[in-house]
């Protein structure tokens, strides 16, 4: 197959951290290339150096057998390079339509040529199986859908190397295989996708090759046809990993939250609460199994505090709750992993240090006269202690938490949350988009909390980590409880059917 792209001892350092340090890497036209790695392996910071956010310290890129300087995003796009970030770059406020052509310096003249561009967007929306509503406001279509807009968008601007960051990573099961769709008929078209991903089926799925990042550097290039999810699981974190088999719990301790018959928002099927009795006891996990935005969200902002039911009582270890408000809910030993860890789990522009220790700052340990003058020297110490202790990969707990890969960022709610000593932890998404290393850590810990007597609310749109982890399993569908199931011997084919609203 034709050469597209070849990257040839890339290095970058930050200060003197090495983010990349001699990466070899090609890409053939028409493959879908996976480059695999832990969280913090320098994936991320190798493709911002492809598309000209950062420039290496050393290294040449070549694309299509010419040495190129990529010094900008824009310079990126004329070169037919496209990425769609973890995170999508998208305006909230503008329309599908808006947003793809915003930026777009092709058309001559200062006139938009509306109906031209429609008509092109189009034809490349149906060409690839992009479903999207050119006139709906962001705010107003679904994850999946925005996410069709980013890759519409960089094929409109002409890409023919389409980087994905982690792109299932908010998807449900029927979406990825739509999103797995449109990438077999890009590559069929002769594009080529480099796919970021840390879940091995998906990555034995839909790639052709594979190449390991580990600790920043290459350790090898695979043909799928040539491996096992176990030998890139070893490759990739460096050691075997063992099998995880959890014990189950079948008897829990005294009943830490309950809700009784309560409502929210019931009319809204896909954002509400429904008649909902539901307990978690001291010592279990309970698992929330269920397609994504079937009223899970809303489930754990009312059991944290965030919003408070309209009807229903809530009773919070043996007391009626009144008042609804996050800051009585964590004084009463309410831990929270939120789903949007940038919107709700962390403060981007503060340091690790200062979101480890965001909940904490009129404590006696890390602040003088309630919180009058914080102890600085005291959140330093504590915030070494657990970059090493639940392996934060920071160059500093000085540096600004925004910077971090999104397993690093998890890992300070995780801290934070469960240093705690939480009497309930709930748990939402807690592995979303992190590596199999990290998601292995931070099961560990959810386990060790339970055996330590926390009660844990387990959210997950990963069946796989609902059967692993839950005691005891309840499934949700459209705002209602539609089924309660032991954690031990599962009968899968009944939960499937209850996640189906059967």
């Amino acid at each position: 197959m034709e050469e597209i792209l070849r990257m040839e001892h890339i290095t970058k350092r930050f200060g003197d951290v090495f983010a990349n340090r001699d990466i070899n890497l090609d890409i053939r036209k028409g493959e879908v290339h996976t480059l695999l790695g832990e969280n913090g392996a320098g994936k991320s910071t190798l493709m911002n150096v492809l598309i000209g956010l950062y420039q290496p310290t050393e290294g040449d890129i070549y694309l299509n057998g010419q040495k190129v300087r990529i010094d900008s995003p824009a310079k990126a796009v004329q070169l037919g390079i496209g990425m769609v970030h973890q995170h999508f770059m998208l305006v909230e406020a503008m329309t599908v339509f808006e947003n793809i052509i915003l930026g777009d310096t092709r058309t001559p003249g200062i006139f938009i040529q509306r109906d031209k561009m429609r008509a092109e967007i189009v034809a490349l929306a149906e060409k690839y199986g992009l479903d999207v509503q050119l006139d709906k406001p962001i705010t107003e279509i679904s994850v999946g859908e925005q996410q069709r807009v980013e890759i519409l968008k960089a094929l409109y601007r002409g890409a023919e190397l389409l980087i994905l960051d982690e792109p299932t990573a908010a998807l449900t099961d029927i979406e990825v295989e739509g999103l797995f769709a449109i990438m077999e008929k890009l590559t069929g078209e002769g594009k080529s996708v480099i796919f970021i991903s840390h879940k091995m089926r998906e990555v034995l799925r839909i790639s052709d090759r594979i190449t390991i990042l580990r600790a920043g550097q290459t350790i090898c290039t695979l043909n799928k046809a040539d491996t096992s999810g176990p030998e890139l699981a070893a490759l990739m974190i460096g050691r075997e990993l063992s099998p995880s088999h959890y014990d189950k719990k079948t008897k829990a301790g005294r009943q830490v939250i309950s809700l009784e018959q309560v409502d929210y928002n019931k009319q809204a099927k896909h954002s509400g609460l429904n008649g909902v009795t539901l307990s978690v006891g001291a010592g279990e996990i309970v698992g929330v199994a269920g397609v994504d935005g079937n009223g899970q969200s809303q489930l754990a902002q009312l059991i944290a505090g965030v919003i408070g039911p309209d009807s229903g009582v809530v009773d919070l270890k043996d007391s009626k709750v009144a008042k609804f408000f996050p800051q009585a809910f964590i004084e009463e030993g309410v831990s929270h992993i939120p789903e949007d860890r940038n919107k709700m789990g962390l403060v981007g522009d503060m340091s690790v240090r200062e979101n480890l220790v965001l909940k904490s700052t009129n404590t006696d340990r890390f602040s003088w006269k309630k919180g009058l003058f914080l102890n600085k020297r005291a959140m330093r110490e504590y915030a070494d202690e657990m970059q090493e202790k639940y392996d934060i990969r920071c160059a500093s707990v000085e540096q600004e938490a925004r910077s971090l890969s999104g397993g690093n960022q998890q890992k300070i709610i995780l801290a934070r949350e469960l240093e705690a000593n939480p009497d309930l932890l709930i748990a939402v998404h807690p592995t979303r988009g992190l590596d199999i290393g990290a998601t292995r850590f931070i099961h560990d810990m959810m386990i060790q909390a339970r055996d330590g007597g926390c009660g844990v609310l387990l959210i997950s749109a990963d069946f796989d980590e609902i059967l692993e982890m839950s005691d005891r399993i309840v499934v949700m569908f459209e705002g209602q409880i539609m089924g309660e199931f032991p954690g031990k011997n599962p009968p899968i084919d009944e939960i499937s059917l209850a996640m189906a609203g059967k």
